[in-house]
């Protein structure tokens, strides 16, 4: 029996040793770093080549009001819901949007009256004086034509005649100056009725009222505020005219405005809405080009439509000008046709046909795949570049296979033991003290 025991002792010692020496060989011997290849799939999916840009999102079209009289604003007008005028209102055309003090202006008006009045009344006056003097001509004509009769027979004296003579001039003199008196009433009147006039506008600019449907934008005034009219009409509001159509302006540097087109498709997002995508098309390419930094830019406008009302005025959009798109399409990835590799990595018969990224031949690219952990190459044709993905239009490749677009050394955590030291520690690093054995 102790036999047996010793026996099955002796041989669970056998196999820990065995099994220990295996551990170390395993650990210890073989290489220490092999090749790695990463890989990436061959996918189906659509590609997009397009410009990518910044801009802003503003109203299709916007309207400045202004005031063209100068006084101090004492109230706003109702909106649409009857609450007074303020930031994003809903404003009818020709509804009130401020008032001005009209104190002065009706004071004017009423001066103006006046002198309308006044101005009529000369009028008359200076009528009364045509008749008048008329009335004097005709009876200085009379005795002016009896003297003439008169005088051949002696019937008269001569200084009776030459009276006659005389009082017929002066009558027609004073004819004249009534005349010319009406003409100078009837300016004064037509100067009187443009003052008049002139004070009513002025007084109807009291009330500034809206010149359009819209949306309120912006409030630049408060109640109690003076407007000061100059040469420039101050703005007061701004006025979009339409918030369901909206347009983004979007700066293209002049390397890029070339291939940009009207009626081009367009693509944006703004960071108010990062999960959503709007469309647009290009309206319009400005030509008047700015310059800042020695880089030449043009505004494109990108007229898109925003019925649900989602898109502010103003936010930042990035844009993206769709080139050309490929839909349901085998692509792969540019690292792929970066990639070139060891030469000892591939089998001798296939060394020549290695190409650098720089040795391209027209629409033909190289890409690499596994096989037995060696490198095989395969030419394909290739079409549309969106930047991150090459469009295969060739056969060889299908979905799903792999293609190398690296390699790498990754240690395999095995390490050699130094021959110059039995427990494979390094001969230049300092052994640590050994604990003396106590007999």
């Amino acid at each position: 029996m102790k036999k047996f025991i010793r026996f099955i002792i002796t041989l669970v010692v056998l196999i820990v040793l065995c099994w220990l020496g295996w551990f170390a060989w395993k650990k210890y011997s073989g290489p220490e770093e092999r090749v790695v290849f990463r890989t990436e799939p061959v996918i189906r999916t659509e590609l997009v080549r397009s410009i990518t840009a910044t801009g802003t999102v503003e109203p299709e079209e916007l309207v400045n009001v202004g005031a063209q009289v100068q006084g101090m604003i004492t109230e706003f007008g109702p909106d649409q819901s009857g609450r007074p005028v303020d930031y994003g209102s809903q404003v009818k055309e020709g509804g009130v949007l401020a008032q001005i003090d009209d104190s002065l202006y009706a004071a004017e008006l009423k001066s103006a009256k006046a002198s309308q009045l006044q101005a009529k009344a000369s009028i008359n006056a200076s009528k009364a004086d045509i008749l008048q003097a008329q009335a004097k001509l005709e009876l200085a004509e009379v005795n002016l034509k009896r003297a003439k009769q008169l005088l051949p027979v002696n019937a008269i004296a001569q200084n009776t005649y030459d009276a006659a003579i005389a009082d017929y001039d002066v009558a027609k003199a004073n004819l004249a100056v009534a005349q010319a008196s009406l003409a100078q009433a009837e300016a004064q009147q037509a100067s009187a009725d443009a003052n008049y006039e002139r004070a009513i506008r002025n007084l109807s600019y009291c009330v500034i009222k809206s010149p359009v449907n819209g949306v309120i934008i912006d409030r630049r005034v408060n109640i109690g505020q003076t407007v000061v009219s100059s040469m420039n009409a101050p703005s007061l509001f701004l006025i979009a005219k339409d918030l369901r159509r909206m347009q983004v302006w979007v700066s293209v540097n002049e390397a890029d405005v070339g291939q940009i087109k009207v009626g081009q498709e367009v693509l944006f997002t703004v960071d108010a809405f990062q999960n959503r995508q709007f469309k647009g098309v290009v309206r319009k390419i400005r030509l008047n080009a700015t310059m800042s930094q020695n880089v030449v830019t043009y505004v494109v406008e990108v007229e898109t439509d925003n019925s649900d009302g989602t898109l502010l005025p103003y936010l930042t959009a990035s844009v993206k000008f769709i080139l050309n798109k490929r839909q349901n399409v085998l692509a792969v990835s540019n690292a792929a046709f970066r990639f070139t590799p060891d030469p000892a990595l591939v089998p001798e018969e296939y060394r020549k046909e290695i190409r650098t990224a720089g040795n391209r031949m027209g629409k033909e690219r190289q890409i690499w795949i596994v096989r037995n952990e060696k490198l095989y190459p395969l030419t394909v044709q290739v079409g549309l570049n969106d930047g991150t993905a090459t469009e295969i239009i060739s056969s060889g490749l299908e979905e799903n296979m792999q293609v190398v677009i690296r390699s790498e050394k990754q240690s395999t955590g095995k390490q050699k033991l130094n021959p110059g030291s039995a427990d494979g520690r390094s001969p230049f690093l300092p052994s640590p003290p050994r604990r003396q054995r106590r007999k």
